[in-house]
């Protein structure tokens, strides 16, 4: 599936190649995800370009200027992107790396799209996560026509495979599985105060499965603070209640906490070995949870030798969303057998779109020939009434008609699906 305009080539780490001490250093928030597509597109011989930055992976979907589909050089050049932007040396991403191109590329962006990617198969949140990256490399221009209708696919795919499978028959999310793991932990929820740090898409999630496995007290806190009392009131009811905690008493308060959720986005860890000792100590050793869930990590990992301190990051979460996994094996085949049909189906479609400019020209070159002999034939023809000539202007438009048709059959046939068993 070689596009004609360019050559599509996709690069990234994921939970599966890079562990997460490789991916926090090359996540991008939101707020810098702009500048570092305009970056991406500026880099020299990227036409169009995309970044998908989250938890779980970094990605660059980019056309290219060579058309060369096996030359090994878009990758080393994505790589010196990654290296620049980042300041990570080349080394310690090149081992972790994943690249695919042309029919592969758009297999990986569906998968991806549709969830069957993910550490949790089914999770609602990576389509969002592709449409937001999506609308800000619109905005900066670094989208145009062949990712376009490539995305757009990409999301009619995705509620494709929604619609038709249950593959997300139930909530499932990191969020959800790091609930689940707190409530493993402590074999019930109920009476145990939550401390949510962060109050973005991921700390409501979490909220919500807490409050379903019975927790009866939600601490929020985050940097902005009409964002943490939005979420407060928005779970506070007559069987849970909430409080906020200002950002900036966040260690003098955090020790009432049995289990902490973080996901703040923060560029440096907001938790560190010398919090766990203080947090334990005011609380005479009762033992202490930290999901952390950000990318970059908010705990730092040394603060699990503190006795009473256990540290869960987002690739501790993996055991558990293995289980989810195989219930919905059936289902992710199902799925699969959907964007394979899709992956096609969008072949075949640039294959026809590539014919268009060579009918056009045959049919062009044809009538020019047409119209140049009936030039020649000017005088002969001159003493033809206008009926006569009307009928010769008839026979030699279907004569050219009629002897391009073989050329022009072929080419659509070829762009047409071909039989499969």
């Amino acid at each position: 599936m070689q596009n004609t305009s360019g050559s599509l080539v996709l690069i990234g780490v994921n939970h599966n190649t890079a562990p997460i001490e490789v991916r926090e250093r090359l996540a991008i928030p939101v707020e810098r995800l702009a500048d570092a597509t305009r970056t991406l597109v500026h880099h020299p011989g990227i036409r169009e370009g995309l970044i998908l930055s989250t938890c779980n992976r970094v990605e660059l979907l980019t056309l290219q200027d060579d058309p060369e589909v096996t030359s090994p050089q878009s990758k080393t050049d994505l790589l010196r992107f990654l290296h620049e932007y980042f300041a990570v040396p080349q080394h310690d991403i090149q081992p972790h790396l994943y690249e695919f191109r042309e029919r592969e590329a758009v297999r990986h962006l569906f998968r991806v799209a549709s969830s069957l990617d993910s550490m949790v198969v089914g999770e609602p949140q990576i389509l969002g996560q592709v449409k937001e990256s999506y609308t800000i490399a619109r905005e900066v221009g670094a989208v145009q026509s062949t990712l376009e209708s490539l995305l757009q696919r990409t999301f009619t795919v995705a509620k494709k495979v929604r619609t038709e499978t249950q593959i997300g028959s139930s909530s499932v999310s990191i969020a959800s599985v790091a609930v689940d793991l707190a409530r493993k932990i402590f074999g019930s929820l109920q009476g145990k105060t939550v401390l949510l740090v962060g109050a973005g898409k991921m700390s409501e999630l979490a909220a919500r499965h807490l409050i379903q496995q019975g927790a009866s007290s939600i601490l929020v806190a985050n940097r902005t603070q009409s964002r943490a009392e939005k979420i407060a009131a928005e779970f506070a009811s007559a069987s849970v209640l909430t409080a906020v905690i200002p950002f900036d008493d966040l260690y003098d308060q955090a020790a009432r906490a049995d289990i902490v959720i973080t996901s703040t986005g923060a560029p440096q860890k907001i938790f560190n070995r010398s919090h766990g000792q203080n947090f334990l100590q005011r609380r005479r050793n009762r033992p202490m949870f930290f999901i952390d869930i950000a990318v970059p990590r908010d705990v730092d990992p040394r603060m699990n030798e503190v006795d009473g301190c256990f540290v869960y990051d987002i690739d501790d979460l993996q055991q558990v969303a293995s289980a989810n996994l195989a219930d919905r094996s059936r289902e992710a085949e199902a799925a699969e057998t959907i964007v394979s049909r899709e992956v096609d189906k969008y072949e075949q479609r640039l294959q026809s779109r590539d014919a268009v400019p060579a009918i056009k020209a045959l049919q062009q070159q044809a009538e020019a020939i047409r119209e140049a002999e009936l030039a020649r034939s000017a005088k002969r023809l001159a003493a033809l009434t206008p009926e006569q000539r009307e009928a010769v202007e008839a026979l030699t438009r279907s004569l050219t008609a009629k002897l391009l048709h073989p050329q022009l059959t072929a080419l659509r046939e070829s762009t047409r699906p071909k039989d499969t068993e």
